[in-house]
């Protein structure tokens, strides 16, 4: 049995960076509400004439460059947006074309917030299955074009970015510990007016905009993720206390530090980066890794616990070891 081994980890975010008080300046709200409501300080906004494909491809190099790999090397290249370039063809073969890899596999996995943890799932069983040995997995959105600039309650929560890794095949015992130890996916249709574009190909023939419940979303969010967050060490039969970094999907603060106190979490375990970022979606947990590997507090060896829950509703969990 085959293994899945981080072996990179990249990102990038758009130059422009958009502050509470720029953004107060032409939608109604204010520093002071966004930061108690959300922890939110500034979010990146991509420029006119770049595209998921832009920042993804961009991410895609720099973890290259992390993983020390070419990208001739690659045998998979799985891309998690919510916000494709077109409608089809999927943006993961935009990527391929700009890396010189003609021939491989390459799509897109659409679930929203939690795609990058769907993604590296869909990986991960290639892996396990045999049929890929170097795999690409990416995170990139472009939030900002599906947003209501007038409806303050969204408008001010997301930004655009892109984040990367490399998972490299491993025999069992190769790597000592390190790896992916399991995936955990779930999803709820139920609950898709809470949180939906209300747009579409076969809908309305546009983009549309975002439309959320917050407070039905918060409620879910808490619940989901500390139960899926528990299903993890529950089959790894971990406690939380061997959980070295949690690497939460960065939405909004006060869930993440509703999440770390169900589950009995210090903060200082915690990695946030939502306060620079705002919510990027599916590009959320790559960057919040990317930040916690380059400035040296994830260490190989480290046990990481990767979690999100988006639009669907969908929520799901990664345990590994760096």
């Amino acid at each position: 049995m085959m293994k899945s081994v981080f072996t990179g980890c990249g990102a990038y975010l758009p130059q422009r960076k958009v502050s509470n008080e720029e953004l107060a300046k032409t939608v109604d709200t204010s520093d002071e509400w966004i930061v108690a409501r959300t922890g939110i300080c500034n979010r990146h906004i991509a420029a006119d004439d770049e595209m998921t494909s832009d920042l993804a491809y961009a991410a895609a190099v720099d973890a290259l460059a992390s993983a020390g790999m070419a990208a001739s090397e690659l045998d998979l290249i799985v891309l998690a947006t919510a916000t494709p370039d077109q409608t089809f063809p999927a943006t993961a073969t935009r990527v391929q074309a700009r890396l010189g890899v003609a021939g491989i596999p390459a799509f897109d996995v659409q679930a929203v917030c939690s795609g990058f943890i769907y993604a590296l799932a869909v990986a991960d069983n290639f892996i396990k299955a045999g049929q890929a040995r170097n795999v690409l997995v990416i995170g990139a959105e472009t939030f900002s074009r599906i947003l209501d600039w007038e409806d303050r309650t969204t408008c001010v929560l997301f930004g655009d970015g892109a984040g990367a890794v490399v998972l490299r095949a491993e025999a069992n015992g190769d790597a000592g510990d390190r790896g992916i130890m399991s995936t955990h996916l779930h999803a709820d249709g139920r609950h898709h007016d809470k949180l939906y574009v209300d747009g579409g190909p076969s809908s309305t023939g546009t983009a549309g905009f975002l439309r959320m419940q917050g407070k039905e979303v918060f409620r879910h969010a808490v619940a989901n993720l500390a139960s899926v967050v528990r299903e993890a060490l529950t089959a790894n039969n971990l406690q939380a206390d061997a959980i070295d970094w949690l690497v939460p999907h960065q939405a909004n603060k006060r869930i993440i530090d509703h999440t770390a106190k169900k589950l009995k979490m210090p903060t200082e375990k915690v990695v946030l980066t939502v306060a620079e970022h705002g919510n990027t979606s599916a590009a959320s947990v790559p960057l919040a890794l990317n930040e916690a590997v380059s400035d040296g507090r994830i260490k190989q060896g480290d046990v990481i616990l990767m979690e999100a829950m988006g639009g669907g509703f969908t929520w799901g969990a990664v345990l590994a070891r760096w």
